[in-house]
């Protein structure tokens, strides 16, 4: 049995160590570890702080998810004290959660987890003419494109396709040779290289993926100008309690939204559909084709078992969260829990999550049994309202407090609590809300699906008819999770442009209202209230949660998707979804585990980056420059 440490894990946001034990002669992974190493510490920040600042505080969660704390934490205090914003604001807000979700999967998949699968050392065998007629040929077989309730139609004529000739492929080539052979990999060094699972694919398919890398570094950024118009930046896009804080002006071309504004905004809702057809879904759709017929199909873990989501995208205004009105006016109305998906999604067992169940601490609740804070009552799950941030680090058990060898699976080992539902461990992410999508539709549970949900299922049937598999064999899979992610950035690509339509054409109604400020006083407001804020987040469902009394917050917990995702262990609930899935993946070489960043890179990791260390006295630490210019 070998015991392998993988210390960071890379290509993530924040800090992840995982530890796992492989039998060498079967590759089975008999146990595995997932260690959270940074404290966010945001919950004590927010405390006692005005509840209309608190989003620019939970905003900083995150500097890769950027905005979803920001509308998450919104969500919540507009529910505790009885907001209502209007319907500019409200279409604005899901065009900045749509562009972010679409910027968020492209670059996930090019720039964090395509090194995975595909080598820029393997693209130095490929022929460059084979490469361009693969373009062609993967265009024409791996495209999806779908039709929706208003026209997705880009521009007058087809701009962003990936070129496809046999000079373009040779020069970056070219250049990927000279970086190769000068022995400076730069972004691609300290990697697996000569792992065998690089030859699943032929170098064409590598050199084509490389090239489609190099794209989107440079497309990118383009698809978060709506950040830009409404929320004056990115990251970290401006917002105000009650509404936007960008006002509309058709008339006045130095208004913060004009119509030459607008024009941009469309412009890059329409680049973010093209690079996601045109780009995204067929590199994914072709690498996870090879994978799967290769047997490929591991890596499942909880996601078979149980899934949750939140549902997002509300289609107009509505008075709460917790009082339930949130979840009836939803254009992917996601929200439950689906056991079972394993067994097919005819036997698959569906539950709801309603206004009633958040309040509810039976349904809800998070665990530190093996997390690196203590409660009031050992082993008493706590509602998150109720929820306690009290740190106590313990250290490994093997190693010192600040030279860690292993970790004591035993006993405390992670910085992340461990949410519930049920007192059961659950999957979120862009599989989970397909899954639970997918389950409602074919199930009547939804009789009257919108046209996203129709789309939903209509992606999964695609891919299945593709593949030749049902759901849910390649669902359940790392490359399921990560080819659904790709589903996903489509439906919000789509839904981006549904929004704007819509915000367009309230605006030509003559409704120019941005933000409602009749309770921003806070002499409105009641003595204490609570409420929670809930988001369907690029890597699953996201929830707030804020207690205020006299005018200040009292408490503030986040679960964040990566909480229910990386938590550690509990004694009667078993495995978190990393530790579950990295346990249902083999390993070739222990060593090398290539096939475990691959299955834990398919969550698209987000731990904490914005992690602030200070003194008792409230000083900081240190600062560590990494530009050397500054």
């Amino acid at each position: 049995m070998k015991h392998i440490v993988v210390d960071p894990i890379n290509r993530i946001e924040g800090h992840l160590r995982v530890e796992i034990k492989v039998d060498e002669a079967t590759g089975k992974v008999e146990d595995a570890l997932s260690s959270g190493t940074a404290w966010r510490g945001i919950e004590l920040v927010l405390k006692g702080r005005d509840p209309r600042d608190a989003w620019v505080f939970a905003q900083r969660i995150c500097g890769v998810c950027t905005t979803v704390h920001a509308l998450g934490c919104l969500r919540a205090v507009e529910d505790a004290l009885g907001i209502e914003i209007p319907k500019n604001a409200n279409y604005i807000r899901n065009i900045i959660a749509a562009s972010q979700m679409v910027h968020d999967h492209i670059v996930h998949f090019y720039h964090l987890h395509a090194l995975d699968w595909v080598s820029p050392v393997a693209a130095l065998k490929a022929d460059p003419a084979a490469t361009a007629a693969l373009q062609n040929t993967v265009l024409e077989k791996y495209s999806l494109k779908f039709e929706g309730p208003v026209s997705f139609a880009t521009s007058a004529y087809p701009k962003d396709f990936p070129k496809a000739t046999t000079a373009y492929f040779r020069e970056i080539q070219n250049k990927i040779k000279a970086i190769v052979e000068s022995g400076q990999l730069g972004i691609f060094a300290g990697h697996y290289w000569d792992h065998p699972d690089y030859n699943v694919l032929p170098p064409e398919a590598h050199l084509m993926a490389v090239s489609h890398y190099l794209n989107m570094l440079d497309r990118q950024r383009e698809l978060v100008y709506s950040h830009l118009v409404f929320g004056g930046k990115n990251p970290h896009p401006h917002y105000i309690v009650g509404g936007m804080p960008c006002s509309i002006s058709m008339n006045d071309m130095n208004a913060p939204v004009n119509t030459e504004r607008l024009a941009l905004v469309d412009t890059s809702i329409n680049l973010g559909i093209d690079l996601v057809n045109n780009f995204y879904i067929p590199d994914l759709l072709v690498i996870g084709d090879l994978f799967v017929k290769a047997g490929y199909v591991d890596g499942g873990g909880l996601a078979g078992q149980r899934v949750l989501s939140f549902g997002d995208f509300p289609e107009e205004h509505y008075s709460g969260v917790a009082n339930g009105e949130y979840f009836k006016n939803l254009l992917v109305n996601s929200s439950g829990v689906v056991e079972n998906f394993s067994q097919g999604v005819g036997k698959a067992s569906f539950y709801p999550l309603e206004g009633k169940d958040l309040s509810d601490p039976n349904v809800l609740a998070e665990g530190v049994e093996h997390s690196w804070y203590n409660y009031p009552e050992a082993g008493k799950d706590l509602h998150p309202w109720n929820g306690v941030t009290n740190p106590q680090y313990t250290g490994p058990k093997e190693g010192t407090k600040t030279n860690w060898k292993y970790l004591d699976e035993t006993g405390k080992y992670s910085w992340i609590k461990t949410p519930k539902w049920n007192g059961k461990m659950a999957e979120v992410g862009p599989l989970a809300k397909y899954i639970v999508v997918y389950t409602k539709v074919k199930q009547g549970i939804i009789q009257q699906p919108t046209w996203a949900e129709k789309l939903m299922v209509e992606q999964v049937d695609a891919v299945s008819k593709l593949l030749n598999l049902p759901p849910e064999t390649w669902m359940l899979t790392t490359v399921g999770r990560t080819a659904v992610r790709g589903l996903d950035a489509q439906l919000s690509a789509y839904i981006n442009k549904y929004f704007f339509d819509k915000l367009i054409n309230n605006i030509k109604a003559g409704d120019t209202t941005v933000a409602n400020t009749a309770k921003w006083d806070p002499a409105t407001w009641p003595k204490e209230a609570k409420g929670v804020g809930l988001h369907e987040a690029p890597r699953g469902g996201l929830s707030h949660w804020v207690t205020i009394k006299n005018g200040k917050i009292d408490n503030y917990q986040a679960i964040v998707p990566s909480t229910w995702n990386a938590c550690p262990r509990d004694g009667k609930a078993g495995y978190g979804a990393y530790e579950a899935s990295m346990i249902e993946t083999k390993v070739k070489i222990a060593e090398k585990p290539l096939e475990i960043l691959r299955v834990l890179h398919s969550f698209d990791p987000c731990l904490a980056c914005a992690t602030h260390l200070f003194d008792k006295e409230g000083k900081e630490i240190t600062v560590v420059r990494t530009d050397p210019y500054l």
